[in-house]
This record gives C-alpha cells, structure tokens and sequence, in this order.
C-alpha cells in the first residue's frame, strides 16, 4: 500500500533514498524501521498466506463496493507520485460487507521489474508471487473525521487487494489507467482522465478473500489496515504490463532518470496472527513425511503382493494345461457301470473268439 496522506517532498525524498539503498531488496527494507519505527512492528504487511492455515469465518460475507460504478461525468485525474502510479477516488464510494462504514480515499499499483518469474505483487499465496497488485484504499469514516486521522488509528483502514496475472488478452478496464501514464512520466506529474467503472477492475467474485490486520506497505508503515485479499486473480495481457514496468520514472524530470520498478514490499512474518478465510478450505490432506513413507513402502507391499499373486495365476494355469501335450500319464478313464451278468458273457465271447483263418481243434471225444 501507498505512502498515503504524506507529502510529495517527504515521498520523494524516501523513495530517492530507498532507490539508491535498494528499496527492492533486503538492504534497503531491512533498513526502514530505523526510521520509521512502526515498520518493525508486529503486525506488519504484506504477509504470504499460507492456504492450509487459515482459519475459515462463517460470518464473513461477500463485500459490497458502492457507488464504485457511478462514476458520473467529472473526470478522475491520474498523477505519479515517485513512488506508484495514483488514482484518487471520489468520496461517494464506500465499501459495504465490514463492521464500520468506509469511503474510498484512492487507488494504486504494485510491480516488478519485468524479469521472467520475477514477481510484483506484495502479497504471495503458498509463496507464489503474481505480475503485480492493485489497492484500493477506504478510510474509516463512521468513526473517523479524514484519512490522515484514521490512518493512525488501528481500526482506521481497509485496503482490498487484488492480484494480477498475465495473459493473452488484454484488459479493457486497465486502458482507462495504463493508456495514460506516458502523460506522468515523471514524478510530481499529474493528468485529468476519463472517469470509468471501478468495479471493472475488481473479480467477478467478491464473496472469496482472505481477511488479517496489518500495515501500509510503504513507511510509516502504520498498523491500522483491515485487509482483504482477494482469491481471485485478475488478468492483463503482457504488453499492458510491460508498459506498467517501463514507462514511469521515479525521479522528477529534471533529475536523473531512475525508472520505477520494483516498488513492492517482500513478506513479512505473520507472527501470531491468523489469516481468515470467507469460505472453507477444501479437504486436502497435508501428510508428513513419515505417513508419506509409510503410504511409500504400502504401495511398494502391495506391488510385490499383486504380483506374487499373478505368478501363481500363472502357474497353476501353466500346470493345468500341461495334461494336454502329455496325454501319456492322464488318469485312466472311469469305465460305465455294467448290468449283471453281461460282464461276463464279455468275457466269454472274447475267449471263444478265435484268430481270422485259424481252425479251432477238434473237441476229443468224450470216453
């Protein structure tokens, strides 16, 4: 999130300085609670959320932008603050769905540097960095007077995040912010654009997001931000982000050139925060790395079981066909049961019968 409420010079200022120090980098990071204290707080953003801990909140309801479409016919204006590109919102939209009421302030985008997998969003899911991230920043106006008051409150800001991806198309919607910044090269520089539709650059499903307390990203880092993160992500073609990455300069121009890259915080801990969710995790089964070697060595088991199974298959089918190439020692065949006597008039007609050609002996005569 933006360095929302501070003044242009005082921007400049860290900006030039965290670009010389590498405001990207660990360096230049690590170094800004010396001074800006609340940036080593506890409670710091962005974080990765790790899916499979969060916590499911039934009574988190989808959010209800309003006023975002009703854009009317004054024109928004679009400036380049050294840091991010700016949209300010106008005061008319608000954001429904949260235990107080909150007024759109403005909006802006986070990105990296065009490298391939390089990353440019704050926020990562699992570890996994999308192309870039876009906020939309409300102040708590049921309670608070401004932004600058309720950004030093905890419960002052909510911010929606959403993180974009890359694809073929382009994104319409984007045109009505990316078409312009070749007017605000440089910092300090504003142009008045066409108003639009900023529900258009938001997903279609509101209802799915992951809800922590935690900071601005950028110095001072204040720790009064309700976030919400989107699940789902939003796509732009390849050329719109790289016309994000390569266009803008963070300096003024009359200074040196130092294009505005990188302008994305890192992870911070999570410490003994919890990450809700609006819907509840899917069954999936996170095993450790013994119950995957005891699933491992099942499998193995059971491999070798299957297959001593199908060798003795296939043997005794080998065994049991054997009777037929070795009709020599099959069992002799059961002979059918004879009625009495015919047995042996058999037996007595075989032993009369004599050789064809042969005479039988003269029966001598009896004395």
């Amino acid at each position: 999130m933006d360095l929302v409420g501070l003044s242009l010079p005082l921007l400049l200022v860290f900006w030039q300085w965290t670009t010389t120090t590498g405001a990207a980098g660990s360096v230049g990071q690590s170094k800004w609670a010396d001074y800006f204290p609340d940036c080593g707080g506890k409670a710091q953003s962005p974080v990765d959320v790790a899916t499979v801990q969060t916590q499911y909140d039934p009574s988190l309801g989808p959010l209800t932008p309003l006023g975002y479409s009703q854009h009317g016919n004054k024109p928004f204006s679009l400036y380049n603050n050294g840091h991010t590109v700016v949209v300010p919102l106008p005061d008319w939209m608000s954001l429904g769905g949260l235990p107080w009421q909150f007024t759109a302030v403005q909006m802006h985008l986070h990105w990296g540097n065009g490298a391939p997998e390089a990353g440019g969003s704050e926020h990562t899911i699992n570890g996994q960095s999308s192309a870039a991230e876009l906020h939309v920043v409300h102040y708590n106006s049921e309670l608070y007077p401004n932004m600058s008051v309720a950004m030093t409150q905890q419960d002052g800001l909510a911010v929606l995040g959403v993180l974009i991806e890359t694809g073929e198309e382009a994104n319409q919607a984007f045109w009505n912010i990316l078409n312009y910044l070749g007017r605000i090269r440089h910092a300090g520089q504003s142009v008045s654009i066409p108003a639009f539709d900023v529900q258009s650059l938001l997903p279609s499903d509101l209802g799915r997001y992951y809800r922590y307390n935690g900071s601005l990203t950028t110095p001072p880092c204040f720790q009064s931000v309700l976030w919400t993160l989107f699940t789902e992500t939003v796509k732009i073609s390849h050329t719109q982000l790289m016309k994000l990455e390569t266009v803008l300069y963070a300096s003024k121009e009359d200074a040196d050139r130092v294009v505005m890259q990188d302008n994305y915080r890192t992870p911070q801990p999570l410490n003994d925060r919890t990450i809700l969710s609006s819907f509840p995790l899917e069954s999936v089964k996170v095993y450790t790395a013994g119950e995957i070697t005891a699933i491992v060595i099942g499998a193995l088991c059971g491999c070798v079981g299957v297959a001593v199974i199908i060798r003795f298959i296939v043997k005794t089918i080998r065994s049991t066909s054997s009777w037929d190439v070795l009709p020599s020692i099959r069992p002799a065949p059961v002979p059918r049961t004879m009625e009495p006597g015919k047995e042996l008039k058999q037996d007595v007609a075989l032993n009369t019968t004599t050789e064809p050609g042969k005479k039988e002996d003269p029966v001598p005569p009896s004395v």
